[in-house]
């Protein structure tokens, strides 16, 4: 993801400080970002000046103290997704950087408010597990998600934690504007829009599998027949069991274990054994063939496929997985967390979703998608498909 977001930087023209407290990181870096501009080159697409240009703007820094980082106008932190982490750079930051320095933070689900340890709200470090006190200046520190692979993918996310100063938050879209991604705008809330409004796109189809609705291959047929690019399954089995699990946990936890976000011991059961996905060749399918990005057992049943979408609803994988999308997303909206404009570019861009949920929600109608939640809930009682008061 660091390396990803240095050659947009530097390629919108800007001088960039790569930085990795490992010794030779950055470097290795530098190397694969060179690496894929003469990738470019090669298929025409880039100038040789021009990647030479880029290359050169970046500038590889090695340390663990985060105070030795040369003074910037904009910092993105792409470090591991553990809140007590980021705070540590985040106050070194805080310390080493001019006060009108931009502080960002690519996380993909952890709140702003617990990197600043922002006291207005609560969020205090003490109270995330940390003994940091809250940064001086929290108004300059927002979330630039970012997507893989960066220089391909559009989409980032905007976040504003409680105290981010707008005026912040309007630089920094209009900067990603000008590197040539679509910026979207949410509050700090769990899972931000993507990985919230996603997480019915697994775990519907998960908990179908586990009644023994249908087997996974079947499943991932019907949503591919409803228009999106790979099924829930192949798509975990590509994004890595473990790391869609702890993004589902993420989000279940931070909203006080809502049943609707409680991920399935479905997929526990696959991270414990081992199942993680492509990357070890076994994970909801086996990747043991010519092809390691093709399973050898996904065999789905055609005829099944067609029977479910359409049927009773309790059985239909369309109908269950989209009701869940559009409650989601117009949940969102409802809170004043993100715009409904904002909600569909994001999960068109950033999941590459065939529409977005209001787009959905306009073809249904929300009074089928309420009565639709509503028949789910009276047949799976505790709160999981509750509909949204915004419908």
């Amino acid at each position: 993801m660091g390396s990803g977001i240095a050659q947009v930087a530097a390629g919108a023209g800007h001088p960039v400080t790569l930085v990795d407290s490992r010794a030779g990181a950055a470097d290795e870096a530098v190397s694969r970002i060179a690496a894929a501009l003469d990738r470019l080159v090669a298929r025409g697409r880039l100038g040789r000046e021009e990647a030479d240009a880029a290359v050169g703007r970046v500038t590889p820094h090695t340390t663990a103290d985060m105070t030795t980082v040369p003074p910037v106008g904009l910092v993105i932190e792409a470090v591991v997704e553990h809140a007590d982490v980021k705070r540590a750079i985040f106050r070194q930051l805080e310390a080493g950087q001019p006060a009108t320095t931009v502080l960002a933070t690519n996380t993909s689900s952890i709140d702003i408010d617990a990197i600043t340890g922002d006291a207005t709200t609560g969020h205090d470090a003490a109270s995330h597990g940390g003994h940091s006190p809250a940064m001086a200046r929290p108004g300059r520190v927002v979330g630039l998600h970012f997507f893989n692979p960066v220089p391909v993918m559009r989409l980032v996310e905007v976040i504003a934690g409680s105290a981010s100063d707008p005026a912040v938050l309007d630089d920094v879209t209009a900067l990603m504007r000008s590197w040539g991604k679509t910026p979207v705008r949410c509050t700090s809330t769990p899972g931000f829009i993507v990985n919230r409004v996603a997480r019915p796109f697994y775990g519907e189809a998960q908990r179908m599998v586990a009644e023994g609705i249908a087997d996974p291959a079947t499943v991932d047929l019907a949503l591919r027949g409803a228009g999106f690019r790979m099924g829930p399954f192949e798509l975990t089995d590509l994004i890595g069991q473990d790391v869609n699990l702890a993004v589902g946990e993420s989000v279940w936890h931070q909203t006080q274990e809502d049943p609707r976000y409680e991920p399935t011991d479905w997929q526990r059961d696959l991270v414990r054994s081992g199942r993680l996905g492509r990357k070890t060749g076994r994970g909801v399918f086996t990747y043991d063939g010519e092809d390691p990005n093709v399973p050898t057992d996904a065999r789905p049943d055609e005829e099944l496929a067609g029977r479910l979408v359409g049927g009773p609803l309790a059985t239909d994988p369309v109908a269950r997985t989209l009701a869940m999308l559009v409650n989601e997303g117009v949940d969102l909206v409802h809170r004043g967390e993100a715009s409904a404009e904002d909600v569909d570019t994001a999960m068109r861009l950033g999941t590459n979703y065939p529409q977005g949920p209001f787009d959905w929600l306009a073809e249904i109608g929300a009074d089928t998608v309420r009565r639709q939640l509503e028949e789910l809930d009276h047949l799976y009682p505790g709160g999981r498909y509750r509909p949204s008061e915004g419908l």
